[in-house]
C-alpha cells in the first residue's frame, strides 16, 4: 500500500508573499511604471493631462485614469503634435507595444520569479 500524505496549500499566504494580492506591490509597480512610460507619449500643452494621470490614478488599482475635459478626445482622435512625434493618441496602447516585456520582467522580479 502506498504511503499517504496530506498537502495543505495556503493560497492567500502565497499570493500575499509574492505581492500579487489586490493593490499589492506588483500591481503598484505596474501602474506606476505604466504612468512613467506613458508620460512621453501623452499629448502635452500645459502638462495638465500628464499630471491628471498622476493625480487621479490610484497605484495598485490596475487602472490609469486621466481626467481632463479633453482626455478622451485626445486619446481617441488624432491630432497634429508635430513638435513631439512620440506624443499623440492611443498613448497607453503604444506604450504597451513598446514596453510590455520590460514591465512584465519588472513585475516578475518583484514577485520573486526568475527572469
Amino acid at each position: 500500500m502506498a504511503d499517504m500524505f496530506r498537502f495543505i496549500c495556503h493560497a492567500d499566504e502565497i499570493i500575499r508573499k509574492h505581492g500579487l494580492e489586490d493593490n499589492g506591490r506588483v500591481q503598484k509597480f505596474i501602474d506606476t511604471e505604466c504612468l512613467r512610460l506613458c508620460a512621453p507619449k501623452v499629448p502635452k500643452d500645459t502638462n495638465a493631462l500628464i499630471e491628471s494621470g498622476n493625480i487621479h490614478t490610484n497605484p495598485g488599482s490596475g487602472r490609469l485614469e486621466y481626467r481632463t475635459p479633453y482626455a478622451r478626445r485626445w486619446y481617441y482622435m488624432a491630432a497634429g503634435f508635430s513638435e513631439a512625434p512620440e506624443r499623440g493618441n492611443y498613448w497607453f496602447e503604444r506604450m504597451k507595444q513598446q514596453y510590455r516585456e520590460q514591465i512584465l520582467a519588472g513585475a516578475k522580479r518583484i514577485a520573486g520569479g526568475n527572469t
